[in-house]
């Protein structure tokens, strides 16, 4: 099979036509995002005028962060992705609109890493029943 070899000339030519389907490309985009303290959650308004809204405590990476550094959010990717720089933290909007529109997906996610944090919670209740657990031989192995 001959290999085409295009020149630098014929590169730079298809480059205004290549900008324009990359733009046409569906999916959703950011217009804005911007963090709304009463409510504490972060807003996205997409190209398409839709707004949505979010609690800023679930999205990956943004927990515990200041509503200073909530509010410094940005458009990347001509706006297919929000990023907090400070925090390392990129979203893409279209995983966000998935999760929005595939709820038992996302909080399904959300209830694993609940469930693991509240595994690694100590009470008294809770020490109390592993001690009872481990009189009677332990947790009962499965099968």
């Amino acid at each position: 099979m001959a290999k085409t070899v295009l020149t630098d000339s014929e590169i730079r030519a298809q480059i205004p036509g290549a900008r324009t389907r990359a733009s046409a490309e569906r999916g959703p985009r950011a217009r804005s995002v911007r963090y709304d303290v009463p409510s504490g959650r972060l807003i996205v308004e997409l190209t398409d005028g839709c707004l949505f809204g979010f609690p800023a405590e679930v999205a990956q990476g943004l927990r515990g962060a200041s509503p200073e550094d909530l509010g410094r959010g940005e458009m990347v990717l001509g706006g297919r992705a929000l990023r907090w720089g400070r925090h390392d933290a990129d979203l893409l909007v279209a995983g966000l609109v998935q999760g929005l529109f595939e709820p038992r997906r996302w909080r399904r996610d959300l209830a694993r890493e609940w469930g693991a944090r509240g595994g690694r919670a100590k009470s008294e209740a809770k020490t109390a029943a592993a001690q009872r657990n481990g009189r009677k031989g332990g947790r009962p192995r499965h099968s």
